[in-house]
């Protein structure tokens, strides 16, 4: 299937991968959306809908009630700007190199943008997160040692054979945690993971599947994302182990480890401060500024 030119819409299927996945493998800030994988794995959530106009691609979607476009690789005309803003509330996943290199047309077009810090994504270099070395990282390397200590454990990269103990260790954090939360979206993304690029790794201890995790390479290759982490908490210091011990495993021309956003989650956010990013990768909101007489 053609992505249509713009003002024409499809919703994202599986056959649009070879199209989408090097254009936006290219973006430059690792905005964690941007990957086909994450598109396609939360399509029902936010009803996606894909454009172009030239080599501009337009993603449209909804969250909350509200219509919101997103335009990932680069900017399309202003004509069609105003156009989208007659149907769409804001424009969402505006990143700083778009802003760097448009923030006077955006400004002479009427748009105000605005962080949108709860959808930042935390950025961590990868060694900080595989040494865990120094004061700073003092309680997490103790987490770390005293599951190493008290549990015979196995880690292996996840195979397709791998695929139904990873969905048992799915299933039963769910229980635990008593909420849906990513599990359709984390489900699918095990289901579908070799097609859709993605590589992770599988957690045992005593035999028994523990935990898992699953990303993929963004920014042309520096960063890697980690869009999904489970583990069973009856393990105690399982996340900081799986978070340890796959940064150790990735390859060493990954500089950084993008962990997501908190969702303005105070509790997530917290936790992702304690393992001290080296930055962010800011995401900012664009609305249109109404003419006041």
């Amino acid at each position: 299937m053609i992505i249509p030119k713009y003002p024409d819409f499809i919703p994202i299927g599986l056959e649009l991968k070879d199209d989408l996945y090097p254009r936006l493998n290219m973006t430059p800030d690792g905005v964690s959306e941007f990957t086909f994988s994450n598109l396609y794995l939360f399509r029902k959530r936010y009803n996606y809908r894909l454009s172009h106009d030239d080599n501009t691609l337009i993603i449209s979607g909804e969250r909350d009630g509200k219509r919101f476009f997103m335009t990932p690789c680069s900017i399309p005309s202003r004509d069609i700007i105003e156009d989208l803003f007659k149907n769409h509330d804001y424009w969402k996943n505006l990143s700083d190199t778009v802003l760097c290199s448009n923030c006077i047309n955006l400004q002479d077009w009427g748009i105000e943008h605005k962080e949108d810090r709860d959808n930042f994504d935390y950025l961590y270099l990868r060694k900080d997160l595989a040494e865990l070395s120094g004061k700073k990282y003092h309680k997490k390397r103790n987490l770390v040692n005293a599951f190493i200590n008290s549990y015979t454990y196995e880690e292996r990269p996840l195979t397709q054979d791998m695929v139904p103990q990873a969905l048992y260790v799915l299933d039963e954090w769910c229980k635990e945690k008593n909420i849906e939360g990513d599990y359709v979206a984390a489900k699918e993304a095990l289901e579908r993971f070799e097609y859709l690029g993605l590589k992770g790794a599988m957690y045992y201890v005593n035999n028994e599947p523990a935990g898992w995790c699953l990303g993929e390479s963004v920014a042309k290759g520096r960063m890697f994302a980690i869009h999904f982490e489970k583990g069973l908490e009856k393990f105690k210091g399982i996340y900081q182990f799986i978070n340890q011990a796959f940064a150790s495993a990735l390859p060493k021309h990954y500089l950084y480890i993008n962990r997501e956003q908190d969702l303005g989650d105070e509790g997530l956010r917290q936790a992702k401060m304690t393992y001290r990013p080296c930055g962010f990768v800011r995401k900012y909101i664009g609305t249109k500024v109404t003419a006041t007489l």
